[in-house]
């Protein structure tokens, strides 16, 4: 399913916490987004702040102003995509299977997976694509499981299918070009994409949690709540700790046909646009996320014959993960 997203509808969901980083502001400063905009107030939280960090605080205040103030401007000619879909799914091992059928497009984005009112078996589908994944290797915490993203999906062993959520957003191509001739406010509207593509996957995350997926129909969080991930499941994207493989971008693309959003990848499988984000979506309770860490050898060769990759080209996207 193929949302559009306005901009003034999607600004109340922005972490304002990674838009000031990305400035080199620590997280403290980002607190002048949850005051009133009144000049009362704000004096009132530029006075919190000790004497030598009101001129910081005070570029927070200004930065944030001008942002706002681009995000009007943005709001006339642009707006964010999202696109989703829910699939029938298992795991098998550190492998997520997915049950495809013939049918190109699902109603809401949620395939039909039940007959009679049960879950169809994964024998009903007509074809799989395999989506191999990584084990965590850190112990994060004593006695606790190396986990892989797998083990929140019903085992295919169940003969009982389950579903995962598969996801991409992105702003228009154009937004990112715009004031070549001006250095502040084009790195600006690039820090603003990027917050935006994120929010819009928020927003529409929080939609396929109450109603396409609908599995937290009585949800009712407020926007500080979904920024600390108050909700029941998790959206881990790559380039996450705990999916850390860029190449999979491709896969990605197999399930979703991410160009339908204009989002294209290189050969290396990074997007374009930049300002751009894709990954999975878990409903199980206990899901949680995790990084992966350094795996060994064994593992990496294991995760190259599952990906049917050589083991050498899976090297450039995993240097970071390689002990």
């Amino acid at each position: 399913m193929i949302q559009y997203h306005k901009i003034r509808e999607t600004a109340p969901y922005i972490s304002w916490v990674y838009f000031f980083h990305a400035w080199g502001f620590q997280p403290r400063f980002a607190a002048i987004a949850n005051i009133h905009g009144c000049d009362a107030c704000r004096a009132s939280w530029l006075t919190s702040f000790p004497v030598e960090e009101r001129p910081k605080a005070s570029e927070a205040m200004q930065l944030f102003k001008e942002a706002n103030r681009m995000l009007d401007e943005l709001d006339a000619d642009f707006e964010i995509k999202t696109i989703f879909r829910l699939y029938p799914a298992n795991s098998d091992g550190d492998n997520l299977v997915f049950h495809l059928t013939d049918e190109d497009a699902f109603t809401n984005g949620r395939p039909p997976a039940t007959i009679d009112g049960k879950p169809k078996p994964a024998s009903a589908y007509d074809r799989r694509l395999v989506f191999p994944l990584l084990r965590q290797q850190m112990v994060r915490r004593e006695g606790g499981p190396f986990l892989c993203l797998s083990d929140f999906v019903r085992p295919l062993s169940s003969g009982v299918t389950d579903t995962v959520g598969v996801f991409a957003s992105s702003v228009e191509n154009d937004m990112e070009r715009l004031y070549e001739q001006d250095p502040y406010k084009r790195i600006l509207v690039q820090t603003l994409a990027d917050r935006l593509a994120e929010a819009a996957t928020e927003k529409m995350h929080e939609y396929v949690r109450k109603v396409a997926w609908g599995y937290a129909p009585d949800e009712q969080l407020s926007y500080a709540d979904l920024l600390v991930e108050k909700y029941q499941g998790i959206r881990p994207a790559v380039g996450y700790p705990s999916l850390p493989d860029q190449s999979i971008n491709f896969l990605l693309d197999e399930l979703l046909d991410m160009r339908r959003i204009g989002i294209t990848l290189t050969e290396n499988g990074a997007m374009n646009p930049h300002a751009s984000v894709c990954g999975l979506m878990f409903a199980h309770p206990a899901s949680e996320y995790f990084a992966i860490g350094k795996i060994a050898d064994d593992q990496l060769v294991d995760y190259a014959r599952r990906r049917g990759v050589p083991v050498e080209e899976l090297k450039k996207f995993l240097a970071a993960n390689l002990q």
